[in-house]
């Protein structure tokens, strides 16, 4: 006893082979998009660049807290950073790429524990017996 007859089974062999075939003979129509100006940029100089290399680095919470320990204020780094010259600001700018960009780690350790239990969980499912010595 078969589940589908067999021009059933004909029929949706010749639909799939359709359409598979249609598939890979139509052409892909992938490609880069044009984009648009937005006008005029901020960066028109490395100093700018390393203008806005060196604003980021004054919004680091590790960098405010140690500018709060010298009694220093961001306004007032800010104030310091657009007197400074070209190459104490690009010194400055390549200090500032030092710096941690990502949180404390959490998010490592929060999927290592995950891992961790779905091991557990699958071993426990397949009847398999965790012994930690």
């Amino acid at each position: 006893m078969r589940c589908f007859p067999r021009p059933l089974r004909f029929c949706t062999a010749l639909v799939l082979l359709v359409y598979w075939c249609g598939v890979h003979a139509a052409p892909a129509f992938a490609g880069l998009a044009p984009s648009r100006t937005s006008g005029v940029t901020a960066i028109s100089s490395a100093r700018d660049a390393d203008m806005i290399a060196v604003q980021r680095m004054l919004e680091h919470k590790v960098v405010v807290q140690k500018l709060r320990d010298y009694g220093v204020t961001v306004e007032q780094a800010r104030l310091r950073a657009s007197n400074l010259s070209d190459a104490e600001l690009h010194q400055l700018a390549s200090a500032s790429k030092g710096l941690p960009s990502g949180g404390d780690g959490t998010g490592a350790i929060i999927g290592i524990l995950i891992i961790i239990i779905l091991v557990i969980v699958i071993l426990k499912l397949m009847n398999k017996e965790i012994v930690v010595r």
